[in-house]
């Protein structure tokens, strides 16, 4: 049987409002080992942000660090449902170039799912799984 989203996705993603200064927003990134937060404004997903879009939308073009989020993070974003077979995520993050994806419920987002954590439920031996399992370089 085929596993669903909600049993390999990661609960609770960290989330900020957004307006939180895109120093915060790498503060927590570093402070949670990842590299993706969420812009959700009264409970709905309104944007995602990476640690790649810091760099490239903000600190290559020299954008002060107290900008708000919500001016560099990405708005179309792929989103995959809680109930869904884990390989809907997969061809989603094929088709969109992506390697992470909200999980949402409606328009309120209750984890995330991640290249590496279907790797692991694929095969739990490859070697983007075992990457996947070591901590955060912090």
């Amino acid at each position: 049987m085929a596993q669903k989203v909600n049993e390999v996705m990661t609960p609770v993603p960290v989330a900020v409002s957004p307006d939180t200064p895109l120093a915060q927003v790498g503060d927590l990134m570093r402070q949670h080992g990842i590299g993706d937060v969420l812009v959700v404004h009264e409970g709905r997903l309104r944007g995602l942000v990476t640690d790649r879009d810091i760099v490239v939308r903000a600190v290559a073009v020299q954008k002060d660090m107290s900008t708000a989020v919500a001016d560099i993070c990405s708005t179309n974003i792929v989103t995959v449902a809680p109930d869904a077979d884990a390989d809907v995520a997969v061809q989603l993050m094929r088709r969109h170039a992506v390697r992470r994806i909200p999980v949402v419920d409606g328009d309120r987002p209750i984890g995330m799912v991640s290249i590496g954590d279907l790797a692991v439920q694929r095969d739990e031996r490859s070697a983007l799984a075992d990457i996947s399992a070591e901590p955060p370089n912090t």
